[in-house]
């Protein structure tokens, strides 16, 4: 086995080569482009630091590299696997446990799952960096299962919110970070591809998580069935906790904050996009299944498997995005994704029927898919200095997080204030395409008006 190498190394290696030349051995117009952020435009980006690996050091493939996307295949199922399963607990919640609350104090419970994810990653990349790879996949698996085995004991609203919102929540932020950072240093040049893989996890963690439950919890009751999953859970952690193990080490610590990086255009109007996107991506994920039973589109037995088809259909959306990425450019894949969710927002308005939703379904579980696999990826294209990648992703994701959070509560606060799903259908439309219209001020700011530019 290579002995470990620099972790500055093996991303500035991969960096150079990514600046010289593609799979094709052409010139990368996404890092060679004229086209700067104001910014930069009167000044020279300082190259990246001297290296002391090469781009043969990283394996790019093998038993250990694939290894470690299996790892983090199952660490994503069981941080955003989790998360993207709420959908169930917010529909049984409202109807059998927590009746006397309304949908927006419920969905309070999954919004703070995901605001911790991405708060917390802005934590654990600096402790990541630090070496402590081991030490937070171990301790986000404790958090995890432990807040799985108190939410199956839950009868009180502030019980859930501490068990499932919180203790879970903080979990998935230790393990997020370290799940996406270990790949690149066994990967180069099908690092995204990669990356998709282990992020498909999170999609068959929304498929399988809701189906246990709804197939147990009638036979065992509601505390058995969240021990099920969290048994499940537990299984996969120990996985990733067997077979993952860090191959590099950082030359230096990254800082929190980059306080230049928000007086540039182009990263200013990336992160702002994915604040108001993320707001909205979520509504139709938390509410189509108490959509569909309480407007008689379907039963509760049907309406429930709407939920798994979305989370299915996204397995796709986050690994096929991910393959062109690597051709057409991460921004360029990302922004018809996002047009697509905007307008699948807008025409949820008229699903009235069986076959419509499920196709709904479908296709807004695709291009909301991609989101979450292709973020990194465009940051990278969106930073000059490329030493600065993970600050400036610890950077968006803690904006993003408060997205998160208020996105849900809000819709659910309108549909409760209003009692027509449609106001809160036109909150997640018009919000989605406002974090369109930042996501094309960003490409335009960075790579100018060129439409066919690796972007």
């Amino acid at each position: 086995m290579a002995e470990p190498i620099e972790a500055s190394a093996v991303a500035d290696t991969d960096i150079e080569k990514a600046m010289q030349e593609d799979d094709n051995g052409s010139t990368n117009p996404s890092l060679t482009s004229t086209h700067k952020s104001p910014s930069t435009d009167e000044q020279e980006v300082s190259p990246p630091a001297p290296i002391s690996g090469t781009l043969d050091a990283v394996p790019d493939g093998g038993i250990d590299a694939w290894l470690q996307v299996i790892g983090s295949f199952f660490l994503n199922m069981n941080n955003w696997g989790i998360i993207n399963s709420f959908g169930i607990y917010q529909t049984f919640y409202e109807t059998s446990l927590f009746t006397s609350s309304t949908s927006s104090d419920i969905s309070w419970i999954g919004s703070t799952q995901a605001f911790l994810l991405l708060l917390i990653g802005v934590i654990s990349g600096p402790i990541y960096d630090a070496g402590y790879f081991r030490t937070l996949i171990f301790s986000g698996s404790l958090f995890i299962v432990f807040g799985l085995m108190m939410t199956s004991l839950v009868t009180e609203y502030w019980q859930a919110m501490l068990a499932q919102g919180i203790c879970v929540g903080i979990g998935a932020g230790l393990v997020f970070v370290p799940s996406f950072a270990i790949i690149p240093q066994y990967f180069a040049r099908r690092k995204s591809f990669a990356i998709g893989i282990a992020a498909s996890g999170s999609s068959v963690g929304g498929v399988l998580y809701p189906i246990v439950f709804h197939r147990i919890e009638p036979i065992v009751g509601f505390g058995w069935a969240t021990r099920v999953i969290a048994f499940l859970a537990l299984f996969g952690f120990v996985v990733s906790n067997l077979v993952m193990k860090e191959r590099a080490f950082p030359k230096e610590k990254r800082a929190l904050i980059e306080h230049q990086a928000f007086k540039e255009a182009p990263f200013s109007f990336f992160t702002a996009s994915m604040f108001f996107s993320f707001a909205g991506l979520y509504i139709p994920i938390f509410y189509i299944q108490t959509y569909s039973i309480q407007s008689g589109i379907a039963n509760a037995n049907l309406g429930f498997y709407l939920l798994p088809i979305l989370n299915a259909s996204s397995i796709l959306g986050r690994i096929l995005p991910n393959f062109f990425a690597d051709k057409t450019g991460a921004l360029n894949m990302l922004v018809p994704c996002a047009l697509a969710a905007s307008v699948l927002s807008f025409g949820w308005i008229g699903v009235h029927s069986l076959p419509a939703v499920i196709i709904f379904s479908l296709l807004y579980g695709f291009f909301s898919g991609a989101f979450v696999s292709l973020l990194p990826s465009v940051i990278v294209g969106l930073t000059p200095d490329l030493r600065k990648i993970g600050t400036r992703m610890g950077m968006c994701f803690g904006v993003t997080s408060f997205g998160v959070l208020i996105g849900t509560p809000v819709a659910g606060a309108i549909l409760t204030n209003t009692g027509k799903y449609l106001d809160m259908q036109l909150f997640g439309g018009c919000i989605l395409m406002l974090g369109l219209l930042l996501m094309l001020c960003a490409r335009y700011t960075r790579y100018g008006p060129e439409i066919w530019i690796k972007a």
